[in-house]
């Protein structure tokens, strides 16, 4: 189908599942199918709906439509030495642009150079009304206010079929150089803090039970000198190693148990609920495998300061995402029907009231 055509075929769609009564599971490439809680109704995929529709290099911007593939977006960006300065996982080469942003996943570089909602400028959807909406824009500053655009990330397509997304890039660094030192865990988090409050030129911070590993991003010169100052050993085959944490394929994450993502303050003190755990973004995000009941585990990131979502799991029909406080829970409540006045975009994909 011709890409012109598309969303007037998407807009049907969503007026027939209206009509029905039924309900809509929305999908880009199915590369992060895994996460988030089951749902039910009938697939609606927009893998067809691709296309880079601008790019200006020296405005650091592009525009896309949401179907277009993660491999073919930093394809041209490479090209122009620029880069999704928040490094998003694909797990799986049919990744989309559109599912990147419902999901909101940032890679290692997203504690020193922002998260996927930094970077979205404007989307285009349809709404649970059969409605073309538009928000944000193509350009670094565009409306006052809160921008509308951004509650998309981490959605989960439960707000919209994603049809357009405008993003701002970066250049790639000049020169990078990662560094390991061998440490225990508490003096990891010592260190990895301690380094984030200084100058070094850090775009990557994680331990893996034994080691710490660092990234320095920048000029020639300025990665020389804090090579020179810092010490440690040169990390080998630095890009394969990024890229396993990024895409899971660490062996870390191999064994198939319950597999947790904590989000917590970088130098919050480890849970001795917990086994060992592998942390990235300098200590901000844990990664933790336990067979622990989901609401011990939330209690626990609650208690911590923070919060937590089981990641992977054989079984996702019960709560995945923390709980919310009333108050909130009834903002998103209210989000969701103003979006999805009939809850017909991927139902219970968050929680199971919406």
């Amino acid at each position: 189908m011709q890409n012109e055509n598309f969303s007037e075929y998407l807009c049907e769609r969503v007026i027939k599942t209206l009509a029905d009564g039924s309900a809509l599971i929305i999908q880009g490439g199915g590369s992060k199918s895994f996460y988030g809680r089951q749902t039910s109704g009938e697939l609606l995929g927009i893998s067809e709906h691709t296309g880079i529709l601008a790019y200006e290099p020296t405005e650091l911007v592009f525009t896309a439509r949401a179907g277009t593939s993660l491999a073919t977006i930093e394809a041209a960006l490479d090209e122009q030495g620029q880069m999704l300065a928040f490094e998003p996982p694909h797990f799986g080469a049919n990744a989309t642009l559109g599912g990147m942003v419902a999901c909101g996943l940032s890679g290692p570089r997203r504690a020193f150079a922002g998260s996927v909602r930094d970077a979205v400028l404007g989307v285009k959807l349809i709404n649970g009304k059969a409605e073309i909406v538009s928000f944000g824009g193509q350009v670094m500053k565009n409306v006052a206010g809160f921008d509308l655009s951004r509650l998309m990330v981490g959605a989960m397509g439960t707000l919209g079929i994603l049809l357009e997304i405008s993003l701002k890039v970066l250049p790639k660094p000049e020169a990078e150089a990662s560094l390991c030192f061998d440490m225990t865990a508490d003096e990891a988090l010592a260190a990895m803090n301690r380094w984030a409050g200084q100058h070094w030129p850090l775009s990557a911070a994680c331990y893996d039970g034994q080691r710490v590993i660092i990234r320095l991003s920048g000029s020639e010169a300025a990665i020389t000198t804090s090579q020179q100052k810092l010490g440690g050993e040169a990390l080998p085959d630095a890009q394969v190693f990024w890229a396993s944490l990024r895409e899971q394929t660490h062996p870390f994450f191999q064994d198939g148990q319950n597999l947790w993502r904590l989000s917590l303050p970088p130098a919050t003190p480890l849970s001795t609920l917990f086994g060992p755990c592998f942390m990235d973004w300098g200590g901000a995000l844990r990664w933790v495998k336990t067979e622990l009941p989901t609401e011990a585990v939330f209690t626990e990131a609650q208690r911590l300061g923070g919060h937590a979502s089981l990641f992977r799991s054989s079984n996702v029909k019960n709560q995945v995402f923390q709980p919310l406080p009333e108050p909130l829970k009834a903002s998103h409540i209210r989000i969701k029907h103003a979006f999805d006045p009939k809850g017909i975009f991927n139902p219970g994909r968050l929680y199971q009231e919406w």
